[in-house]
């Protein structure tokens, strides 16, 4: 049991490769993309997950790549300021947690990983088991034979279709779209975070640390029926038709839309899935228990989850349904705890009225003023804290060669 094959080259892929090559496994990671997704949108790293940066030794590397983002400010449809509040307390940060691009961890483990074999540019077509292995097809390169195959391929994850069946079984949308997509710089504000809410829909944009260009972020509640998740056109005109009639900068954000280069967009769904192995094929990250964006911690789950997956495949010797047992039995509590984190804060993302966004905005006004400020800042963070630390992480076992 020492070959192994991961789908996906984002967060959970490259870390599990990193760890499985440091307890003597031969991991190749397969990635449709033709090169390393750069870019992206912000993501946060806090608790357990910070252990796991520690012990791979790159908690200097994450520092260095923070987004720096000081302020987040609440405007009107004419661009006044609502109310302010500090950037940490906005993205439910406390201590030591660290915020950073998804381009910039991707970047991060791939140089963590260059002893690795990657395929850009390819994906898994087909996969076959068989009595000590799986052999797979690609849709380009040659077919090769893996004593394992992992998927980390994402919320519309390749290797969980082939392996466990059509993606509608699993995924549970939480009734809201995403998207996000990079615009120049001048519609943002150095190191600060503008959103303006509407009834039903919330627009935003933010510039981190010595960036470029801006990030625009919306929100809104998912059609009937979208557009597939890889037709970017009809997506763009999905999003301009949600949009139409919100003032502040929402007709230029729309505009610059249509040349962005990283057009994202998809629903706001979680991964839930009774087991994440079926013989010698898993999932870790997204691809078998993805939180959604709404939860904050993708990330963190991803980072765990491909640390506690490589332990217990290290632990299990040459028996990959024992480790593939031992990971969830250690997993599946964490996962639960943070999946729950979605729907409560995608309460407060997305205010279905204009009662509730003034009332938000009269308590993020009388926050600074009011008695017993800190133990509301704590009544805020203590959920994702409490989510983010629920997790004994196993010890590592010795470093070993391949």
């Amino acid at each position: 049991m020492r070959t192994v094959l991961i789908s996906g080259a984002s967060v959970a892929g490259p870390a599990l490769a990193w760890w499985l090559r440091r307890y003597g496994f031969r991991p190749t990671v397969v990635e449709r993309a033709p090169a390393l997704r750069e870019g992206g949108y912000k993501v946060d790293i806090r608790g357990a997950a910070l252990d796991v940066i520690d012990r791979m030794g790159l908690r200097d590397e994450v520092r260095r790549r923070d987004t720096g983002m000081r302020l987040a400010r609440l405007v009107n449809s004419s661009g006044a300021q609502l109310a302010t509040m500090d950037a940490q307390l906005f993205g439910g940060r406390e201590g030591d947690d660290a915020e950073l691009m998804r381009g910039d961890l991707a970047r991060i483990l791939a140089d963590a990983t260059r002893d690795v074999e990657y395929l850009f540019d390819d994906s898994i077509a087909a996969m076959t088991p068989t009595a000590d292995g799986v052999e797979v097809r690609f849709e380009r390169g040659p077919g090769r034979t893996f004593d394992l195959v992992i998927g980390a391929d994402g919320l519309h994850s390749t290797v969980r279709r082939l392996a466990f069946g059509p993606e509608s079984a699993y995924l549970r949308p939480l009734g809201h779209h995403i998207s996000i997509f990079s615009v120049r710089g001048e519609f943002g504000e150095d190191r600060t975070e503008l959103m303006h809410p509407a009834p039903g829909r919330t627009v935003g944009v933010y510039r981190t640390a010595g960036a470029a260009d801006a990030k625009a972020l919306f929100l809104f509640p998912s059609p009937e029926r979208g557009p597939d998740h890889r037709d970017v056109a009809g997506q763009k005109a999905l999003l301009a038709a949600a949009f139409g009639g919100v003032g502040w900068r929402v007709p230029r954000l729309l505009d610059a839309m249509w040349e962005a280069p990283d057009f994202y967009l998809d629903s706001i769904s979680q991964v839930r899935m009774d087991h994440w192995s079926t013989g010698r094929i898993g999932l870790v990250g997204d691809a078998g228990y993805g939180p959604s964006p709404a939860s904050g911690q993708g990330t963190s789950l991803s980072l765990v989850g491909a640390y506690v997956l490589a332990t217990s495949l290290a632990a299990a010797g040459g028996d990959p349904a024992a480790g593939f047992a031992d990971y969830e039995r250690r997993m599946r509590p964490f996962v639960e705890v943070n999946q729950r984190l979605a729907e409560r804060n995608l309460k407060g993302m997305v205010l279905r009225s204009a009662a509730q966004i003034r009332f938000q905005t009269l308590m993020l006004r009388m926050m600074p003023h009011l008695p017993g400020r800190e133990t509301m800042i704590r009544r805020v963070t203590e959920p994702i804290r409490k989510a983010a630390t629920a997790i004994t992480l196993p010890d590592a076992p010795a470093p070993r060669p391949a």
